[in-house]
């Protein structure tokens, strides 16, 4: 589903990934652990096309930087770190958004599918109460609840998730691991997420890789390379 190949990343003579290979097949969930300056959300930020990089990421055989961005976005969603937000939309507006790959044309209204995408994304984030509320008054957990809304509502194939418990209380943590677990049930999909907490990665990841100084250490299953 997901090849990357001899995949590196500078930042003037600084090798943020360096020469970095891996697979990732349809079901698989791979989980990337390594010390901060590893090159994790690098990794992320490459595959989802935001940092230059030299090598090759190829999706179900093709080249991504051959894609169209309105296709990637229909078969790949990101959920980042942090989110700043400077605009005073409610927050199933802002899940709305992922339905916005779908649409046909940019002033296009969302179709009925898009609408019970939407609302069963708010529904499983815990979110649909605070729907009409503005994402500017949101605590950090409920914004990062609110854009992992929205990459459900997109309906991506492949997710890539950088550390997406952050700043979630445990609850939440726990609970979000297990939505994208129930997510990765429906066939032909798999994700990427970076993480710090081992025991997160033991509990619920399929695969997982080890970096340090933008090198890969250790791929494999789950329980061997952990």
């Amino acid at each position: 589903m997901l090849t990357v190949r001899n995949l590196t990343v500078r930042h003037g003579v600084l090798a943020a990934l360096d020469g970095l290979d891996f697979t990732l097949e349809e079901g698989q969930w791979l989980m990337v652990a390594g010390p901060n300056g590893a090159g994790k959300s690098t990794l992320v930020h490459a595959i989802a096309q935001t940092v230059p990089y030299e090598g090759t990421v190829l999706y179900r055989g093709k080249n991504i930087r051959a894609m169209r961005p309105g296709a990637v976005a229909r078969e790949i969603g990101i959920l980042a770190q942090n989110y700043a937000v400077g605009y005073a939309f409610t927050v199933e507006e802002v899940v709305t958004l992922g339905r916005y790959a779908h649409q046909r044309g940019m002033l296009a209204r969302v179709d009925d599918r898009g609408e019970q995408m939407v609302r069963a994304a708010l529904d499983m984030t815990g979110m649909t109460a605070l729907r009409n509320q503005s994402v500017l008054t949101l605590s950090g957990g409920e914004l990062q609840r609110t854009f992992l809304a929205q990459v459900f509502a997109q309906d991506p194939n492949l997710i890539l998730l950088d550390e997406p418990t952050n700043h979630l209380d445990l609850p939440y943590q726990k609970r979000t691991f297990e939505l994208i677990r129930q997510w990765l049930q429906k066939p032909g999909r798999a994700a990427v997420t970076v993480v710090h907490d081992l025991s997160q990665a033991q509990a619920f990841g399929t695969r997982a890789m080890l970096l340090h100084g933008g090198k890969r250490i250790g791929i494999g299953k789950n329980q061997d390379v952990l």
